[in-house]
């Protein structure tokens, strides 16, 4: 197969979602994968965490997409038989300062559509929570937690039972025009040391970009895509620590948002272990093609973990000394830098930049694991409407 409908570069959550939204609706889809196993970047780098849809702005791509996504993936889940869990989340104000702010949230989420948003007094959140320490507190029944590997290996089977193929350790190094579409240069590299043994390429009609972390760069490999349209990428590393022993807490429990992330919140695995993370370290971009996201330091030092323990111990006071591990880490795809306001999800079409058969993904970050079914649904009607099936 040398051409197919729609190539969706970057086998993450997003791109899996897409080329299955894709293929299901009667296109050939292939998705083509740097990395020698799908869901291994930003996607398996998270807190596995269902947002509801209170931080973002009202109107905004985040706040439709993430309330919307939530509700398709429970449902999802459910019908697919996905480990997940709605847990819920309680958002603490763990001083009075911050008590303006946490009921600004509320009618920020009350407005986005979020449904059963609760405000706790101290007394309220502590009778859910005895281990908690706050001056109040928001309850939101629909955050939970899911199996996000679980999902990614789901939605690749409903891709390839509707026809979509996947091809690994296939790095897109280019794409140049051909006829109305577009031929995609590939190296296939051998899983090892990661040297290219070979290229060959494929012409398509569509190219969807979802390659997060190196969707700049991608962007900017295709021929005749215009400079303007590629927004700066600004990096985030998020660090978890892992808690020994048993979690104090039955509920996902989130502080007040930060400059560029949620807070050291702590978060649940599916077999009840607790984890708490991530904090926000801007990093230098690297911006030169070659690297692609390559050469990025995942490292959790242990020096780490006093910081975590001051801010943890804001809305749990009783956490014991030693007892957090480093776990692991992630780096965020940003379009905004410290200190901006957050930038919302930029979906692009033929209509938005000017070049034919291109859809650009840039900036999926949080919530993109929820609203991954969402973002999806929208990358398949730009595709679909200008494709005769």
């Amino acid at each position: 197969m040398d051409r197919v409908d729609c190539i969706v570069i970057g086998a993450g959550v997003v791109g899996l979602a897409c080329a299955r939204a894709i293929a299901q609706a009667g296109l050939e889809v292939v998705i083509v994968e740097r990395e020698a196993a799908f869901g291994t970047g930003v996607s398996a780098r998270n807190s596995e965490v269902i947002h509801a849809g209170l931080y973002y702005p009202t109107g905004s791509r985040k706040a439709l997409w993430c309330v919307r996504g939530a509700r398709m993936l429970y449902d999802y889940c459910a019908q697919r038989g996905i480990a997940h869990r709605r847990c819920g989340k309680l958002l603490v104000a763990t001083r009075e300062a911050d008590v303006k702010a946490l009921e600004a949230l509320r009618a920020k989420g009350l407005a986005n559509g979020v449904s059963r948003l609760e405000w706790l007094t101290r007394a309220q959140a502590l009778a859910l929570e005895p281990e908690l320490e706050c001056v109040a507190a928001l309850w939101s029944p629909a955050s939970g937690i899911v199996d996000s590997h679980g999902l990614m290996t789901s939605l690749l089977g409903d891709a390839e039972a509707a026809g979509a193929l996947l091809a690994v350790t296939s790095g897109v190094v280019g794409a140049t025009r051909e006829g109305v579409g577009w031929r995609v240069t590939v190296h296939e590299a051998d899983g090892n040391d990661g040297g290219a043994v070979a290229d060959f390429s494929l012409e398509a009609r569509w190219i969807v970009n979802a390659t997060g972390l190196d969707a700049q760069a991608v962007a900017a490999s295709m021929e005749g895509f215009p400079a303007a349209a590629i927004p700066q990428r600004h990096m985030a590393k998020g660090h978890y620590f892992s808690l020994s022993g048993r979690a104090p807490f039955s509920r996902l429990i989130y502080p007040m948002p930060t400059d560029g992330g949620l807070g050291v919140h702590l978060t649940l695995d599916l077999g009840g272990q607790a984890k708490f993370g991530p904090d926000v370290e801007w990093i230098d971009d690297i911006t030169a093609a070659a690297d692609l996201g390559r050469n990025l330091d995942y490292t959790v030092e242990s020096s780490r973990a006093e910081a975590f323990a001051a801010e943890i111990r804001r809305y749990w006071p009783r956490l014991r000394d030693g007892a957090l591990a480093p776990a692991y880490s992630g780096i965020r795809p940003k379009l905004s830098g410290p200190g901006e306001p957050a930038a919302d999800f930029w979906l692009q079409g033929p209509a938005d930049h000017g070049c034919d058969g291109v859809v650009q993904l840039f900036g999926i970050e949080s919530p993109g694991l929820t609203a991954s079914l969402a973002i999806a649904e929208a990358a398949a009607e730009v595709v679909t409407r200008s494709v005769v099936v």
